[in-house]
């Protein structure tokens, strides 16, 4: 069996004496989508920086594609790519100077390295801004950008933590739509972090967490549904207004873990 992308295995972490994460255990399989799902506040941004090594993890495992980011960071970091929520470009730099600064960072240059920004860019629907410096850019394209650099060098995980805070309605669709490509197209293993419930389908393995605790996992249609919410509300067309309102059950009920 292929070893998950991101295996996270009782994580907790501290902030002096306020406890951020309990226990935090979490599956992202190989090629799969998957959302972690909370309000602001709940852990997300915490457990990101201990899956990227910017938090050393005191308690608890970490693993990217088998490997342990303890004890072999650089095998572990390698199949990573990270978009995390607060904006990271050099705006007074072009697109393409961006992306090359971070390939030379995991020692890519040259024609391949062109090559591989062409490619991106194109994928990202932004080929023609590359040599625009990104404060020209739009919010949305920015975040384009940025997702493209996290996959300059060829990762088989992505991780993105709230991607589509502050953009408009069309912007944040047109993000959502990107990932979903890449994984279906590329075969990109990612976990989206968001508090945005209507970014997550019925299909989708979510993992809820509240007050740095999983409280829910499984599919987004039957995590709802085992909170008194019909699947049928989950319909892909319409929304998830109903696990909104599952949330809402689980957090007041301080309901345990479903799975």
């Amino acid at each position: 069996m292929d070893a998950p992308a991101l295996a996270i295995d009782a994580v907790s972490h501290a902030f002096g004496q306020r406890l951020a994460l309990d226990t935090v255990s979490l599956t992202v399989p190989p090629g799969r989508f998957v959302a972690l799902l909370g309000p602001n506040g709940a852990g997300k941004t915490t457990l990101f920086a201990l899956a990227t090594r910017l938090y050393t993890t005191r308690t608890g495992r970490v693993r990217i594609f088998g490997h342990d980011l303890a004890r072999a960071p650089s095998l572990a970091l390698a199949e990573l790519g990270v978009v995390f929520q607060s904006r990271t470009l050099d705006l007074d730099l072009s697109v393409r100077q961006n992306l090359a600064y971070h390939g030379a960072l995991h020692g890519l240059s040259g024609r391949a390295l062109k090559a591989r920004i062409a490619e991106l860019m194109e994928m990202v629907g932004l080929a023609d801004r590359l040599d625009e410096k990104v404060r020209t850019l739009s919010g949305g394209q920015a975040r384009r950008v940025e997702i493209a650099r996290a996959l300059v060098h060829r990762p088989r995980l992505l991780l993105l933590d709230e991607a589509t805070v502050g953009l408009d309605l069309a912007a944040r669709a047109a993000i959502v739509d990107l990932v979903r490509r890449l994984v279906a197209q590329e075969g990109l293993a990612v976990l989206w972090a968001t508090h945005i419930f209507d970014e997550v389908r019925p299909q989708d393995d979510i993992h809820v967490l509240d007050k740095g605790r999983i409280i829910a996992h499984g599919t987004a249609g039957a995590v709802a549904g085992a909170h008194l919410v019909p699947a049928a509300e989950l319909a892909p067309d319409a929304g998830t207004a109903g696990l909104e309102a599952a949330f809402r059950a689980m957090t007041a009920a301080g309901a345990e873990d479903t799975a």
